[in-house]
């Protein structure tokens, strides 16, 4: 990010201040935090854009209480070392969008919880928002809200600590995150099921959920996907994946447990540690569809609509498919801009039990034409506005990315 309308305030009161005259003024601020997510949401001008890059540094860290804190623009690789010198870990896997959206920047720690990204561990560890203990953000009137302290006018009884998870910077700019941490797995290793289609695939991963493996991933790779993998599958053809954490004796049994349970007539093998860790930072960084410029999308589903859901869509329009959180997450890259079959993709979710779709990456007129995040019914847009209107009356903050999930939906 750069240019003369880029504000790096050094501290939270400074940024309060800034915040406070833009309302004042009229004026709208695009909130940034490493910029690696700017092209998600509707083409915006803002008048200025507020980055959190000055706001960094772990704030409080005590391994023993399981909790860290941090100003929101503090890099998560930063995070995520000092956590590795305890033996500690973010357990909900926070991914790095970068390779998606062509930036230059590194994700930072606000910008996680603002989005609520969450990789491939969810499934058994909840999400970015599930482990968010604490916030400190500025409002659209420049007023400090500090987790546990006041309540804002007009929103008495919500939880802005899950609020503030997946608003998107449409609610306030976040300035001091406290996340929970668990202790890190001593080692890993992946169960590869090869050369099942997407429908076989969702049976073998609901059925690994059902055991006592204690699986940790749970995902599905199609051939020419598994293909890109840096984890340097070997065999080609499909892979399903079953990740296996702990104590290096235990992940042993497990895995051979796994395997029995599942008695597949597909051929198996491990991954050992160094493959695995590859293989899965992979697919939370959702590093097959990085690099390019076609549309994609970001679909969360029931775990076992989500092959019916990609198949019915692809009878229609050409494009690839890869799945997470044991099928829920599907990673859907179309063929073609064209308007990125936003009436297709949503409706086809619609008749298969339900869920919701973001437009992660498509080009800046695709996203002026389309919802880019998924339509709310009117009585919810009706109280997501009010809830927006209390924070930020002004609509000071990230005009583009005017729909937020508000701690609802499973993003």
């Amino acid at each position: 990010m750069a240019g003369r309308d880029l504000i790096q305030p050094a501290t939270e009161q400074e940024a309060a201040d800034i915040i406070r005259e833009a309302a004042g003024r009229g004026e709208t601020l695009e909130i940034a935090g490493g910029g690696t997510k700017r092209g998600i949401g509707q083409p915006f001008a803002a008048d200025r854009t507020l980055s959190t890059s000055g706001l960094t540094g772990i704030t409080e860290y005590n391994p023993a209480e399981l909790v860290l804190t941090a100003r929101a623009g503090t890099p998560v690789a930063e995070i995520e070392a000092a956590l590795a010198e305890a033996g500690q870990m973010l357990a909900f896997e926070p991914g790095d969008w970068h390779g998606l959206t062509g930036a230059n920047g590194v994700p930072t720690i606000g910008a996680i919880a603002a989005a609520n990204i969450s990789g491939p561990r969810r499934i058994i560890a909840g999400a970015a928002r599930d482990g968010l203990l604490g916030v400190r953000f500025v409002n659209g009137a420049g007023e400090i809200i500090r987790n546990g302290g006041r309540v804002m006018k007009n929103v008495t009884g919500l939880d802005l600590v899950k609020l503030m998870a997946g608003s998107w910077g449409t609610l306030g700019l976040l300035t001091e995150v406290s996340f929970k941490v668990l202790p890190r797995p001593e080692t890993e290793a992946t169960l590869l099921v090869h050369g099942a289609d997407d429908a076989e695939a969702a049976n073998l991963m609901a059925a690994a959920m059902g055991t006592s493996a204690e699986v940790s991933g749970a995902a599905h790779l199609p051939a020419m996907i598994a293909e890109r993998s840096a984890a340097d599958l070997s065999g080609g053809g499909a892979i399903t994946t079953f990740r296996i954490e702990g104590f290096s004796e235990s992940v042993e049994v497990r895995l051979e447990r796994l395997r029995a349970a599942l008695a597949t007539h597909h051929v198996t093998s491990i991954a050992a540690e160094a493959q695995s860790v590859a293989l899965w930072a992979d697919i939370r960084d959702v590093a097959p569809f990085a690099g390019r410029s076609s549309p994609l999308w970001k679909i969360s589903v029931a775990p076992m609509a989500g092959h019916d859901v990609t198949a019915m869509i692809l009878r229609e329009v050409h494009g690839e498919v890869f799945y997470d959180w044991q099928g829920g997450l599907v990673w859907l890259q179309l063929a073609e801009d064209g308007d990125a079959q936003a009436q297709l993709v949503r409706e086809t979710i619609a008749k298969n039990a339900g869920g919701h779709a973001t437009l992660v990456r498509a080009s800046e007129a695709v996203r002026a034409s389309v919802p880019v995040f998924q339509p709310q019914p009117a009585p919810v847009a009706a109280l997501t506005e009010r809830v927006r209107a209390s924070l930020d009356p002004a609509g000071v903050f990230n005009p583009g990315r005017m729909v937020f999930d508000g701690g609802r939906r499973a993003a």
